[in-house]
């Protein structure tokens, strides 16, 4: 078996690139493991409940995913516009863009998350990121994400109990240690656009990339063994000559194919998924609202209704809520410390809340510490590397990268 370009992994990078060559024309391949598209994007679907690998999110406002993905075809369900920060003090603060919602925007301005001086810095920070050239951003000089905050005068209430909890769940680290490039990034995201679910769960967006591609182009359960000259050789033994190949897979498998690539540490996220007791109205109001710990007492990073947002993801009155937490634990005492902790978070009793799953990954999100290089080289000897790893840590990253190889294979097969 032969093509001119072999794909290894079929998550969001691999599937992107398959999709740029396939509309060019270019014989193109996909090798994957698993049993299904998507890599890290992946939801289940059992008991009619829809829970994602983890808690994902598309925005709209990522360019790639405007240029790529038919948005109105996924049915976005969108979050609400801010956050739920409760205090120390029990009471839920909420912030949010005064754009989308009056009330919150004015909610924003009580001091007890911070001095009105100090939310309008950070006010003109995220503008600033959410304005500038995208190469502005990537090539401005690099500190970590809490010295950049720092230098734009950000801190006290509003950084410790607010933004800081925030950029936890995004960042997956509590040090705020991640590259101000990346920050910048996020802000701009999320002052463009509104986070969002599709209807169908994440793994949507997945199966929409492989559905735009010829009949057969992916080929599941197969695992490849090592990379040849200008061959692919599956554990099978079977082998597929290839004229490019593109190494799509999750950075730790693509560093045992690739000599010489250093794949970036991972950052590991629990996600757990409960069916609450609670009047659906009883939690953050009706609104799909990502709440934060601002007094960080426990180990929730994040929590959110899904069935605020879209009601699709379980069976008719059923509410169903996702809480991040840190690190792999799943044991039985990590559940308690999770549920003790919901109930500080939401203001409810949780007792009774019924866990209907719990997924720890591992390999989140690769690590973007300062010095961070947006781009990195996706060309190792003979080989195209493809991931979020070449570029951010998101969907965006995922299939800017696979678009990137894409073009560099149409190079090296010399089509213009």
């Amino acid at each position: 078996m032969s093509a001119d370009v072999v794909i290894i992994g079929a998550g969001l990078a691999g599937l992107s690139a398959a999709r740029h060559l396939a509309i060019h024309g270019v014989d193109v391949t996909v090798l994957e493991a698993g049993d299904r598209v998507g890599g890290r994007v992946r939801s289940d679907h059992r008991d009619g409940l829809t829970l994602d690998h983890g808690f994902q999110v598309l925005n709209p406002a990522y360019p790639e995913a405007a240029r790529v993905l038919d948005l109105p075809a996924l049915e976005l369900r969108p979050l609400a516009a801010g956050i739920g920060v409760r205090l120390a003090s029990g009471q839920l603060a909420h912030l949010g863009d005064p754009r989308r919602r009056l009330s919150w925007g004015l909610a924003s301005l009580r001091t007890s998350t911070g001095s009105a001086a100090v939310k309008a810095r950070f006010v003109r920070y995220a503008l600033h990121a959410s304005r500038a050239p995208i190469t502005e951003l990537e090539q401005a000089p690099d500190i970590s994400a809490r010295q950049a905050l720092a230098q734009a005068g950000v801190s006290g209430p509003l950084l410790d109990s607010v933004i800081a909890p925030f950029l936890t769940g995004v960042f997956l680290e509590d040090g705020l240690d991640t590259s101000r490039r990346f920050m910048d990034l996020v802000l701009r995201s999320f002052v463009r656009g509104t986070p969002a679910l599709p209807a169908a769960g994440m793994q949507a967006i997945p199966e929409q990339l492989h559905a735009a591609l010829p009949a057969g182009t992916v080929r599941l359960g197969t695992r490849v063994a090592r990379i040849n000259n200008k061959s692919v050789t599956t554990v099978d033994d079977g082998r597929v000559r290839a004229r490019v190949i593109i190494v799509a897979a999750d950075p730790q498998a693509a560093a045992v194919l690739v000599p010489g690539l250093d794949a970036p540490a991972g950052r590991s996220v629990t996600t757990w998924y409960h069916l609450a007791d609670s009047p659906a109205r009883a939690l953050t109001g009706g609104d799909a609202l990502l709440m934060v710990d601002g007094a960080r007492r426990g180990p929730v990073i994040n929590s959110v209704v899904l069935t605020h947002a879209a009601p699709s993801y379980a069976g008719a009155g059923q509410v169903l809520v996702s809480s991040s937490a840190l690190g792999t634990d799943t044991s039985a005492q990590a559940q308690a410390q999770v549920l003790e902790h919901l109930a500080r978070i939401h203001g409810v009793p949780t007792a009774r809340w019924q866990t209907v799953g719990a997924y720890a990954i591992p390999y989140a999100l690769p690590a973007m510490e300062a010095p961070f290089r947006v781009r990195q080289p996706i060309e190792l000897g003979r080989l195209l590397v493809a991931g979020d790893h070449r570029d951010t840590g998101s969907i965006q990253g995922a299939m800017v990268s696979g678009r990137r190889t894409a073009s560099r294979a149409m190079e090296l097969l010399d089509l213009r």
